[in-house]
């Protein structure tokens, strides 16, 4: 893994003119978060496509350890369900990840425009469930699951899903207990359990996950016309959100199991890869590849590969919006 370079750079640098120690070069502007911006980029040393996510270094210690962490977990994880890092390393003030490159756009991107029906739906939610059969196996909650954290991507190999942007995962200390108290995650996908800041673990992925499923199928979660700390206000007292009649029964009893109130009683990863609405779910290839094909990219757009960069730490209160515009 390079640590170092010796190029600089300047924010007001064009984008194809960015570039790191001649090995990797900056092409298209993806999108934009709050720790920084992601690039389609080229590593020029083999040609392959990458993802470039470029942070500044002028941050508060608390956004930089965000950042820190989510290079220190991923470069740890092995798993063919979780965006790949590359390589990482400081440019004059600016930290460089080049991670896999996820064309086929964002499961959100998808679900916005409504393509997404049953069968692709348990596709998705398989490949999820086996990220974090992985990742809660490793200790780790990804704690803000959905639907663009959901990458689709197309190689010589296949087509498939990727779990990105994990800029607040936390590996749950022995010390703790296995369980956190942070509140991080994006409210609309929150479990009552974490956003009443008690002890957490795993499970909160299961309701984010419960929660994703229903935004892939009606193209955004729960509450989305509401102000974030309103959410915040209904989802602890209200009873959990269900999928209507029009779908399946194994569908909406999957997302029930899922939104089961109570963590203990909560199902894992494991468990739900078992149920019937997953595995009767068909081939990701045949399933997946004529939707990633589909995807037109839109630069500077809200999500696709911006889910990677985007940060979920939410800002203060009163500066959420409406997620629906």
């Amino acid at each position: 893994m390079s640590c170092s370079t010796t190029a600089t750079m300047s924010a007001a640098t064009q984008p194809e003119t960015l570039t790191s120690d001649a090995r990797y070069v900056c092409l298209d502007l993806l999108g934009a978060g709050a720790y920084g911006h992601v690039y389609r980029g080229m590593d020029r040393s083999t040609g392959t496509a990458v993802a470039i996510k470029i942070v500044e270094l002028d941050m508060s210690t608390e956004e930089l350890n965000a950042v820190q962490k989510e290079i220190h977990i991923l470069s740890q994880v092995q798993c063919p369900f979780v965006t790949r890092m590359y390589d990482s390393f400081v440019v004059g003030m600016q930290l460089w990840i080049v991670m896999e490159l996820c064309v086929g756009g964002s499961c959100a991107d998808h679900a916005r425009q409504g393509r997404l029906n049953e069968a692709h739906i348990a596709v998705i939610l398989r490949d999820v469930l086996r990220a974090l059969v992985y990742l809660h196996a490793e200790d780790m909650v990804h704690r803000d699951i959905k639907a663009a954290n959901v990458l689709l991507y197309m190689d010589q190999h296949g087509t498939g899903i990727r779990v990105a942007d994990f800029g607040v995962a936390g590996r749950l200390q022995q010390a703790h207990a296995k369980c956190e108290r942070a509140f991080v995650g994006t409210p609309y996908w929150m479990s009552p359990e974490v956003i009443k800041q008690s002890s957490y673990n795993t499970k909160a992925d299961i309701w984010s996950t419960g929660i994703m499923a229903i935004e892939l199928a009606e193209g955004e979660p729960p509450y989305a016309d509401l102000h974030p700390m309103k959410v915040l206000h209904l989802i602890p007292r209200n009873p959990p959100p269900q999928l209507s009649p029009t779908y399946s029964s194994a569908f909406r009893d999957f997302v029930a199991q899922c939104l089961t109130r109570d963590p203990a009683k909560r199902p894992t990863a494991a468990a739900l890869l078992k149920h019937k609405f997953i595995r009767h779910a068909g081939s990701a290839v045949s399933i997946l590849t004529p939707l990633a094909q589909q995807y037109k990219p839109l630069k500077h757009s809200a999500s696709s590969q911006y889910a990677a960069a985007q940060t979920t730490d939410p800002p203060p209160l009163w500066e959420f919006a409406s997620l629906r515009r």
